[in-house]
């Protein structure tokens, strides 16, 4: 079983700054892919960067030039650095499995951008 455990969420003005973690256990960490993902009110949930084993990264158009995802495998951890933040950021933030896996989701880490 795998779990994740996000962290780094708060309130931050819009153009500001944060830096999300995901915290992993019970998976062989260096050789899997994982994925950050959004979910606003009323909307769905939304793959909003990923990056693989391998380091490779992608970025959904609404967040690209903004946000950088990166890992550091020897803590087990993927980050996701959040910058010129826009009230459209608002939205509880989730790290899983980038499609080729998943676990059952946590409680994720809440973000919200004021105008």
């Amino acid at each position: 079983q795998v779990q994740l455990v996000e962290s780094g969420g708060g309130l931050v003005q819009a153009g500001g700054s944060l830096r999300l973690s995901c915290a992993a256990s019970g998976t062989i960490f260096s050789i899997t892919g994982f994925g950050w993902y959004r979910q606003a009110p009323g909307k769905q949930r939304e793959l909003v960067a990923g990056i693989s084993s391998g380091g490779s990264t992608n970025y959904a158009d609404s967040v690209k030039g903004r946000f950088t995802i990166s890992r550091d495998n020897a803590k087990n951890t993927v980050y996701l650095q959040m910058n010129s933040l826009k009230p459209e950021d608002t939205a509880i933030y989730y790290c899983n499995g980038p499609g080729t896996w998943h676990a059952d989701w946590g409680q994720g880490t809440q973000v919200t951008v004021s105008s």
